[in-house]
């Protein structure tokens, strides 16, 4: 014979179940599907995706006016740090900027030249360590920094902006790995 309900238990859906359900649809109605609602700032001022783009593409311009720079102030480290260069501009160019970034038929190698592209009109002038080794250790601060602040950014950006993040956040930590190995 089975045994009657216990008094204590209440019909129908328990505490839990409903604060579950609660819970799951807070977080429902705050996901966007990021097809620009919630995106939007006030009184028409552009999208956190618009300003985290155009902020991502300066500093790829900025990256790309330091290696132009240490470039030009020691042009015999154009054989490492031309691929590298060559990478940052191409950076640029995903974010929207319209920098010197070599055309698709350009070769993955060019070799640079110091003044292709002068660094963004608004960036004051780098200057450059006078060793070969303190320029390079200063590029690859500079795009471990980078890197590090394009990681965090990734938080505040939704779907392909943020996979592009992630993935130009990494190339620069292995440009980071590849200047400091070439500094040794």
């Amino acid at each position: 014979m089975p045994y009657p309900p216990s008094p204590r238990v209440p019909p129908g859906p328990r505490r839990r179940s409903l604060l579950a359900s609660v819970a799951g649809g807070a977080l429902l109605v705050g996901c966007s599907d990021g097809t620009g609602s919630g995106e939007e700032g006030t009184a028409g001022s552009p999208s956190v995706v618009e300003r985290a783009r155009a902020r991502a593409a300066r500093d790829s311009q900025g990256i790309v006016g330091r290696y132009d720079a240490v470039l030009a102030a020691h042009p015999a480290l154009a054989g490492l740090l031309g691929p590298l260069r060559w990478e940052a501009a191409r950076h640029a160019e995903a974010f929207g900027a319209g920098t010197a970034a070599p055309t698709a038929t350009a070769s993955p190698t060019p070799t640079p030249t110091p003044a292709s592209s002068p660094p963004p009109a608004s960036s004051p002038p780098v200057a450059v360590p006078a060793t070969e080794k303190d320029a390079l250790a200063e590029l690859a601060a500079a795009e471990r920094a980078l890197a590090d602040r394009r990681a965090r950014a990734l938080l505040e950006v939704p779907g392909e902006l943020a996979r592009l993040l992630a993935s130009v956040a990494a190339a620069g930590a292995a440009h980071a790995y590849l200047l400091t190995e070439g500094a040794r």
